[in-house]
């Protein structure tokens, strides 16, 4: 094993005074060898502690929506527990739904309910708006939908799962919107998997 090297603490005074010898120890011992460290979190400015954010295990299931008519729309989250998505510390979104009849249904991000929820601290909120904002890659200079895919073709009785990869990182207040465009009546299941 290396032996450990000493040298002169940066705010020791023998090292300001270009002294390298002094009566009083003014040296740091410097370890040699390297040492694996967790990082589990950090304290804030105000000193409340703030753990590290970890992805999802496993997805969150929502309410069922029974029978949402041909053109009729559901808004996911939508238990009592949770009718919003709250993404801050997350980078990306799994979204998975399983309609009861195959066909088209549009998905779109939106602002989630605002007379339950706050954005952080700002309430109300333009609820069930679509999310706004920058993406460099498109036009930096402008605000365009964050997320909104006007026809997606799903399977019936099975998860349709798809990734949003960054475009909704940190929203605080997230729904999405999912209209049915099968051509009959369906029974929508959605779930949600946040990774950081």
């Amino acid at each position: 094993m290396p032996k450990d090297r000493t040298g002169y603490a940066p705010w020791s005074l023998t090292r300001e005074a270009g002294v390298q010898s002094a009566t009083v120890d003014g040296t740091i011992t410097v370890p040699q060898y390297l040492q694996p460290v967790i990082d589990t979190g950090f304290v804030d400015e105000k000193g409340n502690w703030k753990g590290v954010k970890s992805s999802d295990e496993t997805f969150f299931i929502s309410d069922t929506a029974v029978g949402i008519a041909n053109g009729g729309e559901v808004l996911f989250p939508n238990t009592a527990d949770a009718d919003f998505i709250n993404m801050t510390g997350f980078r990306d979104v799994f979204i998975a739904i399983k309609p009861s009849n195959g066909g088209s249904v549009a998905i779109e991000a939106i602002m989630g309910a605002g007379s339950k929820t706050k954005f952080a601290n700002l309430s109300p909120v333009n609820a069930g708006t679509q999310l706004r904002g920058n993406l460099p890659q498109a036009a930096p200079n402008d605000f365009t939908h964050l997320f909104s895919d006007g026809a997606d073709t799903m399977t019936a009785d099975v998860w349709n799962i798809f990734p949003i990869s960054e475009v909704l990182a940190a929203q605080k207040n997230l729904q999405f919107k999912i209209t049915n465009n099968s051509g009959g009546a369906s029974t929508i299941d959605f779930a949600f998997l946040r990774v950081v």
